[in-house]
């Protein structure tokens, strides 16, 4: 823009300069034509004058001629201060103010000369020789009647005439450089006048290049160049408007990227990695930085899903696979490959969305194996239950001692698989949430004074001491159903599993909370028996539903192998943890901690 500037205040400059230069050329010449003129009317004059004052003489010699017009040249020549000079009508010089005549050439062949001998006057400019300097030349012929009989030419020096030019010409150039100097300063003025919102309307669109759309220049002005200026706001308006939706649809669609659950991944046709969300970098263990721009390739970790990535843009058609994967940790991806063409582009890229279904098929295997396991658990009853109910049909209904025993173990069994039932029926309510809470206050020490009372008979059958132990007013806010439901089941498990003459103990105490969420600490409740103890090999699964340790004692003891479940589910409903500690022969203890109040 500044040398548009720069070209601008020349142009004008040039265009003021030349014009300058064309009237100084024209006022010289003007200048120079008048003042001849008005010098050769003088000169015109004067002839007339002296050919009035001093008449051709006639009838005179040659010599008289020549010594009687000297004299009058010599004599004009004091007076109007101009050269004289007589010529013949042959062009022989008779008297001359400023020279010897015999010494003077024939004069016929000078143009003032020839235009008076033709017209009566003539005039010319031209450099003398004869005194070294330019010169103007007037001639009038001398008549008597219609015969010419000479010529009287009168000659001025241009020195005056020139000199005046030259001062002229100075003054001009003088000037001239002046003007040129105001004229650039105005030039400049103006050109920064035109360019200057120009200026200012390239660097906004230089601004806006760089998604600047909040620039704006001043538009207030009425001319072309304004309105130029409010149509460049407007456009600036309106993109920043465009830009503020797109940034809007943008971070929407980055929100919605970076929390969906799935890992969405997307390659362009030349195999580089173009989006990663966080749900990718979470469930492939790298992060955005580490793929964005980078070819599929380099999943150095997974290299069967590199083979699907390569299958699906060779083949351009949908995959859908599960694959499991091992790092960062093992799981189970289901994996959709779908081709994609991207804008602009004549050749397919790929959209990778992968979904961790790790939890689902452990549930649907969790489901199926508890199929079985209920089918399995209510087989054996019911099957007994036929098996001795056929017996007695076929007869041994007549033996009263054979009857007793059979009906005892029918009664045994129906018993065993109405507890299996209600078992079942209750983690069912448990887990679907079906299951009201109705949180209260605890006492503690009332509480595990009832529920000991409560399985004292069933202790005094194998002859176990019962223990129970809590920190002087202790409460806590819980489902006092659910909560005695959880103890029973853990005291009924520990007298089952404790031999004759063993120890069950119960302790409650307060633990304080040691970080920010846990300000209001903890109750911790431990069962401990001196029991058979559990390998540490089945620890991890001993919350399993119909997992059990040792299956023949358990189903002589008439656990159905869904208490300890239920427990766990109980204690997470309350918001807390239930962990076990266990040494084969020794015992076993079970620790819950939960919250002094619900959250």
């Amino acid at each position: 823009m500044k040398k548009f500037r720069f070209k601008l205040t020349a142009l004008f400059v040039l265009m003021i300069g030349l014009s300058v230069l064309a009237a100084g050329l024209l006022m010289g010449k003007s200048y120079k034509d008048n003042h001849t003129l008005a010098l050769q009317e003088h000169m015109e004059k004067e002839m007339r004058v002296l050919i009035a004052a001093a008449p051709w003489p006639v009838g005179l010699t040659e010599d008289g001629q020549t010594e009687y017009l000297q004299s009058q040249a010599v004599r004009f020549k004091e007076l109007a201060d101009m050269r004289v000079t007589y010529v013949r009508a042959d062009g022989v010089v008779l008297g001359d103010s400023d020279h010897e005549p015999e010494t003077m050439a024939n004069h016929l062949d000078r143009e003032e000369v020839r235009e008076a001998l033709e017209h009566g006057i003539g005039s010319s400019e031209r450099h003398s020789s004869t005194l070294d300097e330019n010169m103007l030349y007037m001639a009038m012929a001398v008549k008597d009647g219609d015969r010419v009989q000479g010529v009287i030419r009168l000659a001025v020096g241009m020195t005056d005439i020139e000199r005046s030019l030259s001062k002229m010409w100075v003054a001009l150039v003088l000037g001239l450089l002046l003007l040129f100097v105001l004229a650039a300063g105005v030039s400049y003025r103006v050109a920064l006048g035109v360019t200057r919102p120009l200026e200012r309307m390239t660097g906004a669109a230089k601004r806006m290049a760089d998604m600047d759309y909040e620039i704006r220049v001043p538009d207030d002005g009425k001319d072309e160049v304004s309105e130029l200026a409010r149509a460049l706001n407007a456009l600036a308006e309106s993109l920043q408007g465009q830009m503020a939706v797109i940034r809007r649809n943008g971070m929407r669609l980055q929100s919605v990227l970076d929390n969906m659950p799935s890992g969405v991944v997307m390659i362009d046709p030349a195999g580089n990695v173009t989006l990663y969300n966080s749900s990718a970098e979470w469930l492939l263990g790298s992060s955005a930085k580490e793929r964005v721009g980078r070819s599929f390739t380099e999943f150095k970790q997974h290299y069967e899903l590199s083979q699907l990535i390569r299958q699906a843009l060779d083949s351009r058609e949908p995959l859908h696979e599960e694959l499991t994967v091992y790092f960062p940790e093992e799981r189970l991806l289901e994996l959709n490959l779908v081709p994609m063409r991207m804008s602009g582009e004549e050749e397919t890229g790929l959209l990778i969305v992968l979904q961790d279904v790790t939890a689902i098929r452990r549930l649907e295997r969790m489901r199926s194996e508890f199929v079985a396991n209920v089918s399995h658990e209510l087989k054996t009853p019911v099957a007994a239950v036929k098996g001795f109910a056929e017996t007695l049909m076929a007869g041994a209904v007549n033996d009263p001692e054979t009857a007793q025993s059979f009906l005892k173990i029918i009664h045994d069994e129906s018993e065993r698989l109405n507890r299996l039932i209600g078992d079942i029926l209750e983690l069912s309510k448990i887990e679907s949430r079906r299951s009201t809470q109705q949180f209260s206050p605890v006492d503690l020490n009332a509480f595990l004074e009832r529920t000991m009372e409560f399985m004292k008979t069933e202790a005094a059958k194998k002859n176990i001491e019962l223990q129970w132990e809590a920190d002087p007013e202790l409460f806590l806010e819980a489902d006092e159903d659910r909560l005695g439901q959880i103890l029973l089941n853990l005291l009924q498990n520990g007298i089952n599993y404790t031999p004759d003459g063993g120890k069950v103990k119960v302790r409650a105490e307060y633990v304080a909370g040691e970080g920010a969420d846990d300000v209001d600490g903890k109750i911790r409740i431990t069962v401990s028996d001196t029991g058979i103890g559990i390998p540490k090999k089945d620890l991890p699964r001993i919350f399993e539903r119909f997992y059990r340790v040792d299956k023949a004692r358990s189903r002589s003891s008439g656990g159905t192998g869904l208490g300890l479940s239920i427990v766990k589910h109980l204690v997470d409903m309350h918001h807390g943890t239930i962990r076990v500690e266990s040494t084969v022969g020794v015992g076993s203890h079970f620790i819950i901690e939960l919250p002094l109040l619900q959250p």
